[in-house]
């Protein structure tokens, strides 16, 4: 009874993992471009298996939450008529450049604004250029910074595609980072519009279906912690009797 005991309680541990990602799900459904997290599981090694040189590999019990992919869907798009907003109409995504850091990551969040940015070199002259307002420069297809003299105007903003969208790193909400597995990243020609913004893909009814399946299961499997201390309770009275 021990082995169910302990696959209850890894069951319940990883429920309660399962739940604060939809959790966040949840919390983000507002936030503009957000690429809702899917968690999935898989089944411990219940018995010992040979490894290596015969080397015993160990062994668990229950389930565990081997990761979380990144639901890819285009959500809906909405219209706000502002300026300095965009969406993609399509694949592909945004790209961000940190001048702090040198790295550039990528979105689908189009909520842009106009930022002052030093000219290098230039002492304590600066030049306007849209941004996330997060101190991250937008650029363009030839991989520039866009500088703003005419907020009304239509920006040539590029749009990038990546290779392998699959284990983009999540650098947070609505922003990711490729590495050299997701292959070749190039400006491709894709519609972009200006007065739009993409909305959060999270669709409120299939997270909160999901809530209630892991608060079931979460009840069960402490139920079967209860069950199986019951048990070992009752063997061990027979065995003192």
């Amino acid at each position: 009874m021990l082995q169910g005991f302990y696959s209850a309680v890894v069951g319940a541990q990883q429920q309660m993992l399962r739940m604060d990602v939809q959790a966040n799900n949840i919390s983000n459904v507002n936030t503009n471009g957000f690429k809702a997290q899917v968690p999935a599981f898989q089944a411990l090694m219940y018995g010992m298996l040979d490894g290596i040189e015969g080397e015993q590999l160990p062994r668990g019990t229950g389930a565990r939450m081997s990761g979380t992919a990144t639901n890819p869907d285009t959500g809906s798009i909405r219209e706000t008529g502002r300026n300095l907003d965009y969406a993609i109409i399509g694949d592909g995504y945004f790209a961000l450049y940190d001048p702090r850091t040198g790295e550039t990551t990528y979105t689908r969040d189009g909520a842009f604004t106009m930022a002052a940015f030093p000219i290098q070199g230039g002492g304590a002259e600066s030049v306007f250029y849209l941004s996330d307002g997060e101190g991250r420069q937008v650029l363009n297809a030839n991989r520039q910074a866009i500088p703003v003299t005419d907020p009304n105007e239509e920006l040539p903003i590029g749009v990038f595609n990546i290779q392998y969208e699959d284990g983009l790193l999540r650098t947070d909400s609505s922003r990711f980072q490729a590495t050299a597995k997701n292959g070749a990243i190039a400006a491709v020609d894709a519609r972009v519009e200006q007065g739009l913004l993409e909305e959060s893909n999270v669709d409120l009814a299939t997270e909160l279906t999901q809530v209630i399946e892991a608060q079931r299961s979460y009840s069960y499997v402490l139920k079967m912690v209860q069950t199986a201390d019951e048990v070992e309770t009752t063997v061990i009275g027979l065995t003192n009797g």
